[in-house]
């Protein structure tokens, strides 16, 4: 099987890569870094590992085991991963260690291979990244493409707010009217940084001044401007879509695909790719409007993954929310697709879970114990488990876990199904560990 335009204009030709896990760097950007917001972005630095099908090394900020890329290797067909870890905590970056060990920024050097980063942080294409990482200059440049003629899609009304008065008359208005609305601001990732407030919400807090006292207390929203767009009804399995694609250095637009995202309100949990995820009509829509909007941002200057995302509204139509120039959670789905069929032959279905919750704290050996036991209980729906984001099982706060499922039938539906399946089988698993007669480590002893 031949590798599809984007694989290859992302792997320089299907070279391997090193991969640095510098979420952290690149949301450092954009949003505030407290250590715990830190501490999660390196967690999510794990999925390092699926940057391009085949990594020759990975940077990663934490320390997952050698089992963990072991277990992936043997899955993925990998050959040998040089491995540098425990590159940061929770008050450093990886650049920051990056720059401190120069005997390590060298031997990146010497391999002499492509380098691959969640985002960039420095160079040529950077005031594109700046730009159109803006939920502002995003909007403003889905309208001007939408007006160029896209059937199918719906961009949302948006208004800037001068001031956090200006952003609780706006949000008070839409309430009157009965209207829930969008608060947005101007950056954020994963969905921190965006609320969705109906007008119960506004009455219940005291008032629009009053909901976003409580919001920026709690850390839901950051300081600065904001914006209030209008909400978008979804539209059942299929509200929350993707499209993804890949700029080459010579400009040229290679689009990766479509995806259906897993949210938690507003907040990013995983995606599902592959043949029958997203119906034809959609992904074509996603994909033309993509494209032209690719299209601009090679006129900016943008070279490498972009995603654009989507709320599908009850009559079909598409909405663009926002734009995302690096790589995301969904790329993770369709890297691991590529290779999965590369490997194992055409035709996967891949879901992506980052954040499964479990019912107790686990040390990486007794996770990956826990794993192994539920790939074999996968196995029997025709579903392959992989690990993805092994080292937030210990987090003292909120211990998840991320996993990857893939499914491999002729039948589309069969395929999602047995993925749904699967899925149950891997939740309701993780909280079974808080039952004290279950939750027990391979030694027999609770996990604290």
């Amino acid at each position: 099987m031949t590798a599809a335009e984007w694989e290859e204009a992302w792997t320089d030709g299907g070279r391997r890569a090193v991969h640095i896990g510098d979420v952290a760097d690149f949301n450092a950007q954009f949003i505030p870094q407290t250590p715990a917001a830190r501490r999660r972005a390196h967690h999510y630095s794990c999925l390092a590992a699926f940057y391009t099908p085949h990594p020759a090394a990975l940077l990663l900020p934490g320390e997952p085991e050698a089992e963990w890329t072991a277990w992936l290797a043997r899955e993925l067909a990998w050959d040998p991963v040089e491995l540098h870890t425990g590159l940061a905590d929770e008050h450093t970056t990886v650049r920051g260690a990056l720059a401190a060990r120069p005997a390590l920024q060298n031997r990146v050097d010497r391999l002499g291979l492509p380098v691959r980063t969640w985002g960039r942080t420095e160079g040529p294409g950077l005031e594109a990244v700046h730009r159109f990482e803006s939920k502002a200059a995003s909007h403003e440049l889905f309208a001007r493409t939408a007006a160029a003629g896209h059937p199918g899609i719906l961009v949302p009304r948006q208004q800037p707010a001068a001031s956090p008065r200006h952003a609780a008359r706006l949000l008070a208005a839409r309430a009157r009217r009965g209207e829930t609305a969008v608060l947005k601001a101007h950056h954020g990732v994963g969905g921190y940084g965006t609320a969705v407030l109906t007008p119960q919400d506004v009455t219940a807090a005291g008032g629009a001044r009053a909901l976003l006292r409580e919001l920026a207390a709690t850390r839901v929203l950051p300081p600065g401007g904001l914006l209030v767009e209008e909400y978008v009804p979804g539209r059942g399995r299929l509200r929350n879509l993707t499209f993804d694609a890949v700029i080459a250095d010579d400009g040229s637009v290679h689009p990766v695909g479509t995806a259906v995202m897993h949210l938690d309100g507003t907040s990013y949990q995983g995606a599902t790719t592959g043949p029958g995820a997203v119906p034809p009509r959609a992904a074509a829509t996603a994909r033309a409007f993509g494209l032209a909007v690719g299209a601009e941002l090679v006129r900016a200057g943008h070279r490498g993954w972009y995603d654009i995302d989507f709320v599908t509204d009850p009559a079909g139509r598409l909405a663009p929310t926002e734009a995302n120039l690096r790589l995301t959670g969904p790329a993770v789905a369709f890297v691991l697709r590529a290779r999965l069929d590369a490997v194992h032959g055409p035709g996967h279905r891949v879901r992506t879970l980052d954040r499964l919750p479990l019912g107790a704290r686990l040390p990486q050996q007794a996770l990956l114990a826990h794993l192994a036991g539920l790939a074999e209980r996968c196995a029997r729906f025709g579903v392959r488990l992989l690990p993805t984001i092994p080292t937030a099982s210990w987090d003292e706060l909120l211990p998840t876990v991320g996993v990857a499922l893939a499914a491999r039938t002729p039948e589309p539906q069969a395929a999602l199904d047995a993925l749904d399946a699967a899925e149950a089988v891997v939740r309701a698993a993780g909280e079974a560990l808080a039952d004290p007669f279950d939750a027990v480590g391979p030694d027999g002893a609770r996990p604290s």
